[in-house]
């Protein structure tokens, strides 16, 4: 069951199983409080998260976009939709910052009005797509995979080989959300997901810590 969530005096309060509520939106945990305050207005996950954002009431940590840097079928317009929607929620995208998935996930959030960080393998930032704002040129290859799962608490991937795979792979190990769409590689414990809007959805339940702690 879907948790009640409420805004009230600039906060985020849930009301569920009895006990109320109020989120820290800085530690991202969730601490009980006496009751829920007169005049509370009703709101959803995605909505939340977003007027959060907006406010700069919350801290943002990166959602990840992983996939192939040769995109097949419409894996390149649902890897740009994803990265609308995380811009839309007013969160951070952070990719491996090249070509293909990568740079059509990181157009769709830019264009959207999100910040795009990009994890780029090489040694220099100028190796970046250009549609990342904030590139980190780590120098050390395809093992920056391992640094994208560990510092996103999501994982999208869309389609993918067995580069992706690594990464569906490191998310699982780091008890991360992985989500997988459009033909990703099928791994147990990883999510598959129907749409994009079923995508936002888990993406904004999880960063509210509304499913599991982060």
């Amino acid at each position: 069951m879907e948790p009640s969530l409420f805004v009230a005096e600039g906060r985020l309060w849930r009301n569920d199983d009895a006990q109320c509520r109020v989120f820290d939106p800085w530690s991202l945990i969730w601490q009980p409080a006496d009751a829920l305050p007169a005049g509370a207005r009703a709101i959803t996950a995605e909505a939340a998260l977003a007027e959060l954002a907006a406010a700069n009431r919350i801290r943002r940590l990166p959602v990840a976009v992983i996939g192939p840097r040769e995109p097949v079928g419409d894996q390149e317009a649902v890897a740009a939709a994803i990265g609308a929607a995380i811009a839309s929620l007013g969160l951070v995208l952070l990719t491996g910052g090249k070509g293909g998935v990568m740079a059509a996930a990181s157009r769709g959030a830019a264009e959207s009005g999100g910040l795009v960080l990009g994890y780029v393998p090489d040694e220099d930032w100028r190796m970046a797509n250009p549609h990342v704002a904030v590139p980190l040129a780590t120098g050390i290859g395809p093992v920056r995979n391992a640094l994208i799962a560990r510092a996103c608490p999501v994982l999208i991937a869309v389609g993918g080989g067995y580069g992706t795979l690594s990464e569906i792979a490191y998310g699982l190990h780091f008890d991360k959300l992985v989500l997988t769409i459009a033909d990703a590689p099928v791994v147990d414990g990883a999510i598959i997901c129907r749409d994009v809007a079923e995508i936002r959805g888990r993406i904004a339940r999880r960063m509210l810590a509304l499913d599991a702690t982060l």
